[in-house]
Order: C-alpha cells, then structure tokens, then sequence
C-alpha cells in the first residue's frame, strides 16, 4: 500500500515512520522543509501534566480581560471573517467543566504510552535528545494553585501522583527560584526532547525504511475519483499517485481539507519561544511559570523559554511586546537572570487549534481513503507517538481503536456530508 503523507512536522514524521514499519510504501510532502514550523519552537517537552484542552472554564471571560493588554498570555485578535467568528464561538461553548474533563482525560489517553513509545525509538535507534527530568509547575497565587489542583484527581486516574510544595519545598525543588513563587506540583513522569533532533533522526530513519522524503514541494490539487483520494499535483505539476492519503500538515490541514470536500476547523495559535545558550543560570529541572503561561525547558547547554497564545490569522511575523512579556516571566521568578546574553533571534509559529481543544485522528467519514491527523495544539510533540499508533491501526488494519472515537474527523463534518459518502 502507498501512502501520501502531506506535512512535515513531528505528528506528520512519526505517522510517516510507523507506517513504514507496519510495510507500506510512503511518500512524505513537505511545504518546507521537515519539522521546521510548529514542531521546532514548541515548549520542548513531554507535557503530561499539562495536558489540559484549552476551551475552559473561564478562558473567555479572561481572554476578555487581557484584550486591552497587547503582553498578555491570552490574546484575541479581533476579527469580523465569518470562519473565525464561528471558531471562537463554538470555543466558547467547550469552556465548561463538564468538556474540560473529557478533554484532559482524552489528551491523557492519548499521551499514556508516549514515554514508552519514545524508548522504543531509541531501542530502533533513533537518536535524539531526551531527558526525564521532570517538571515542576511553579505558583505565584494560591489562587491559580487551587485551581491546578481542581483537576488532580483525573491526573491521579492516570498513575500520576505530584508532589506537593510549600515556598520552601519550590526553594529545595529549585533553587534559582525566587520568593514570587509560593506553590509547587512536581509531575515526575514529563519528559523533555529537543525536538529538532527528534525530526532530524525520524527523517533519518524514515529514509533508511525506504520513505520518500520530498521537502520544498507544496501540494497544488488532489485528485479524486468519486470519494477516493488517487494522488496529489503539486504546485510545479508533478503527480503523485497513492493508495491513501494523510493529511498531517499541522495547521495548513485547515485549507487542505476544504480542498478536500471535508473541511476541518483548524486555526492558527501563534506561540513564541526564545533560546538562551550558553544557559544562563543552572536549573535542576524542567518549570513552568504557571501565572504568566511560560514554559521554562532545559536542553544541552540552552535553555528555552515558550509560551503565549494568539488567535488571529495565518501571518508569522514577532511581536516583540510578547516577546518581552515571556522574558521579563523569566527575569522576575528566577534569581541572577538579568537581561543574559547569548538569546537567539525570538521564534513565532502557528499552533494548529481546534474548537473543542482536541486533535483530528482518523479517516474522514465522507471519503474512502483520506485519513487526517492535525489539531494537537500546543501537545504536538507530547500526542505524537500516540497517533501515529492510532494513524497505523486505522489504515493498515482498518480498525479503529477506541479512544479514537471521541478526536474523529467526523464530529466536524456535516450529516448530509457523512450521508453523501
């Protein structure tokens, strides 16, 4: 069987990798070049403890208070396009309890077996950079601690038991903190990768199990006859033939499935990242400045700070008043961190959202062999290995697992599309 693979990013690349595994033939499109939007300037973790959708109680009302505040960690742009006005709509109404739940318990689901999966790629030696430090989700408010731990029970469901910290406890956790914060949860079990070095080796091994790589090659058209998906042309005319299609193209899938006939809501949520390197101060593990939204990661010789959220268009252009909000987080809760040297030029890139806070898995109900698996937001690296075992099962075996039932692209789709098919 050949599968046309259009993406390039991490969710894309591990599909691309287990099916070739499995036996298929794979040919992989990439607009770019392979894992350099999205995937490259995530948060650089395993982000089991905060997994949460991000439709909940209370986003809106928030989101509403920071629309005046151009630095806030939440922010709308405002828009009159009738697409994006049906997004935050419908967003809206997933920012409840009820919904919230559902959606941490799928995404911890779908993440249960990711550090197993993840050792199982070194052991087929794929060759990245990973470490199991931990994180520590850092509280300036009790208030916003009380609220984490609303939650504590359905991670609990999961094995996942964090330890709770007082001021002094943070202080022993991790010392380059400072007094601003006075509450800890310490997760274990999160992991944190490089995640270029996670792209560079699956590309490697991809090619050494015969998949075709294709970078710089944007699709133009699909071909269809009737509800089957024949091939693709790309934007210089070429054709390119296959048995199944799967759309993994992070937050591009949005206008690719309209092309389609099977249109999914999938919108952009421009996040930033800065990196530091050499590091600037010693950190004993992975953080998260929980009230000001950002993720503090340590790497080999670097640290990364990542953070923000934007919904507006499809432009990737940094606004440095962002930037500098995700900085000036750093400067105030870690002791010695003072306008250091050695930052990178700041990143932005396009998170693919969706409404309910949950990916889009699975074969579009109204076509015969298109598969989409797009919509991770900010857990794109954490959801990974996980689809691409659902991704498997569902073309090669034609069976659809369980959990997949509840991220299906056929939520999104119209009755009388789903009739049609």
């Amino acid at each position: 069987m050949r599968i046309v693979v259009v993406g390039g990013g991490v969710v894309a690349l591990a599909s691309a990798y287990r099916l070739a595994k499995a036996g298929c033939e794979v040919v992989v499109l990439e607009a770019r070049t392979a894992g350099s939007a999205a995937t490259h300037g995530n948060a650089a973790k395993i982000a089991l403890a905060e997994s949460g959708p991000v439709p909940a109680p209370g986003v809106i009302l928030q989101g509403l208070r920071w629309m005046l505040k151009p630095d806030s960690p939440l922010y709308v742009k405002p828009s009159v396009a009738p697409d994006f006005i049906k997004f935050m709509l419908t967003m809206a109404r997933h920012c409840n309890a009820r919904d919230f739940r559902f959606g941490l318990e799928t995404h911890l689901r779908l993440a249960s077996d990711a550090n197993d999966l993840l050792d199982e790629y070194t052991k087929d030696g794929i060759e990245f950079e990973m470490h199991k430090a931990g994180v520590l989700l850092a509280f300036e408010t009790r208030e916003r601690y009380e609220e984490h731990c609303g939650s504590l029970q359905i991670f609990e469901g999961f094995g996942m038991h964090p330890t709770h910290l007082d001021s002094d406890g943070v202080q022993e956790t991790e010392p380059a903190l400072n007094h601003r914060i006075k509450h800890g949860l310490f997760f274990a079990d999160d992991r944190q990768l490089e995640p270029d070095s996670l792209t560079r080796a699956l590309v490697k091994r991809c090619e050494e199990l015969g998949v075709q790589i294709r970078e710089n090659t944007k699709v133009g058209r699909f071909l269809r006859r009737g509800s089957t998906v024949t091939g693709v042309v790309t934007d210089t005319g070429e054709q390119i033939d296959g048995d199944a299609l799967l759309l993994a193209a992070g937050v591009w899938s949005g206008p690719l499935s309209k092309e389609l006939g099977a249109p999914m809501p999938i919108r952009p949520g421009k996040g930033y990242s800065v990196d530091y390197s050499p590091a600037p101060i010693t950190l004993n593990t992975s953080l998260t400045l929980e009230d000001a939204r950002v993720a503090v990661t340590p790497l080999d010789g670097m640290i990364r700070l990542a953070g923000t959220m934007e919904f507006g268009g499809f432009e990737e252009s940094v606004n440095q008043t962002r930037v500098a909000a995700i900085q000036r987080a750093a400067a105030e809760n870690f002791d010695g961190w003072d306008n250091p040297p050695g930052a990178a030029a700041p990143w932005a890139g396009l998170r693919p959202m969706t409404p309910d806070g949950l990916p889009i898995v699975g074969k579009f109900g109204n076509l015969d062999n298109a598969y989409i698996a797009s919509g991770h937001g900010m857990l794109g690296l954490t959801l990974a290995p996980g689809t691409a075992e659902i991704i498997t099962e569902t073309i090669v075996n034609h069976r659809v697992p369980e959990i997949a039932t509840s991220i299906s692209p056929n939520r999104f789709l119209s009755r009388r599309a789903l009739r049609r098919a």
